[in-house]
């Protein structure tokens, strides 16, 4: 593979970004990636599991509590991220290393699935990355945030400041992945559930508690499961706030690039 590191630039932005931690918040976030994860893998097992771009280790941390598989691994960009992830006591964990962003220190083949969750949005030479999992593993579940709605323009700033620099749609993800050599054997849609949207409204951004805005996030809530439920895929992956897929390599396919 070409090599590609990140810039310094990313790589100090990064470096530090778990020392100042909210865990409650990370760990309100990764329950429901790591239940999507369950979901979309339904029938299927694996016993060795990289996670790339594993942050602070939350998502780990669940899927170990819930006998996911026997045994983990994970990298980082992030060093403060890869401290917290060796301090969880993840049942399983073999190893966490910080890693340049693009090169996986593995053989090829070596794992049964690669987690890459909340990752992709992040990454400036995506279609690099997913050639090295493709090269490291057999099976991979990547979800997705689905930034690209109406208004996307206008909020530039806004995803700029979470370090989300590509935004998809469930199309536009199945696009990259079938280019580059994927198919998606399952996936799944998913809604902000209200007790994260409450966390992010009432702490993080400590707006004021009061009985119409619960109301409100409860009610948005269930409108948008009720019309998905009515009016089928097309529509749900419209209101959808995440994107999750199970996919698996295509063996012998030519590399365009």
């Amino acid at each position: 593979m070409q090599a590609s590191n990140l810039g310094n630039e990313v790589i100090t932005a990064y470096d530090d970004f778990y020392k100042e931690h909210d865990d409650q918040w990370r760990m309100l976030g990764a329950k429901y990636k790591a239940e999507h994860i369950v979901d979309v893998s339904k029938g299927q097992t694996f016993e060795k599991v990289l996670e790339v771009g594993a942050g602070d280790g939350s998502i780990l941390k669940f899927l170990s509590d819930k006998n996911f598989a026997p045994e983990y691994h994970a990298v980082e960009i992030s060093s403060s991220g890869v401290q917290h992830i060796k301090s969880r006591n993840i049942k399983g964990l073999v190893s966490a290393q910080v890693f340049d962003g693009y090169h996986l220190p593995f053989e090829d083949n070596t794992f049964d699935l690669i987690i890459l969750s909340h990752v992709l949005e992040h990454v400036e030479h995506e279609r690099l990355l997913l050639r090295e999992i493709k090269r490291v593993a057999l099976n991979f579940i990547i979800e997705v945030p689905l930034d690209y709605k109406h208004g996307v323009d206008a909020r530039i700033k806004h995803f700029l400041a979470y370090g989300h620099i590509n935004v998809y749609t469930p199309t536009s993800l199945r696009y990259l992945l079938l280019t580059e050599g994927f198919v998606v054997n399952n996936d799944l849609t998913s809604i902000i559930e209200p007790e994260v949207t409450r966390f992010n409204s009432f702490v993080n951004q400590k707006k004021s508690k009061n009985f119409i805005v619960n109301t409100k996030i409860t009610a948005e809530y269930v409108v948008k499961n009720s019309l998905s439920k009515i009016l089928g895929k097309k529509v749900t992956e419209k209101l959808a706030n995440a994107y999750t897929v199970l996919c698996s390599k295509v063996e012998g396919q030519p590399q365009l690039f």
